[in-house]
């Protein structure tokens, strides 16, 4: 699946969830808590693949879902760039976390870092439209 496949299937699913919460009266705080990972994998299983195996993306304790992918994640389907002969598809902006080449590709490899999965840190960058959020990631 590409980055762009990716990023509008899950912004629709975000909707979904967003839009249930907001119709049922949720404040942002009270939404946060419902994004909670452990709270995700019983009441949204369909959210995220890992929830079927109750395995978070991030080794941390409080992993918030809300987020789910990161405001400073860079990609582009067709490429970034080239280094070496290996076409650039994704980075970090803050330049966290590692790469990964393949295939002639190069992947920014996030599981190292916990930034967009604290709970103060959504709190900070807080949207209802996760295509907001996220709105600087795409790269033409």
């Amino acid at each position: 699946m590409s980055y762009t496949k990716w990023f509008d299937a899950h912004a629709k699913k975000h909707k979904e969830i967003v839009d249930k919460l907001v119709e049922s009266g949720y404040s942002k705080e009270r939404m946060l808590e419902y994004f909670d990972f452990d709270n995700m994998v019983k009441k949204e299983p369909n959210f995220c693949p890992l929830y079927k195996d109750n395995k978070k993306c991030h080794d941390m304790e409080e992993l918030n879902c809300y987020m789910c992918a990161c405001p400073n994640f860079r990609f582009n389907d067709n490429g970034l760039g080239v280094y070496n002969e290996f076409k650039i598809l994704s980075k970090c902006d803050i330049n966290n976390g590692e790469e990964f080449a393949g295939k002639g590709v190069i992947h920014q490899d996030c599981s190292s870092c916990s930034v967009p999965h604290h709970k103060s840190y959504v709190l900070k960058n807080f949207s209802l439209d996760w295509l907001e959020m996220m709105k600087k990631c795409k790269s033409n």
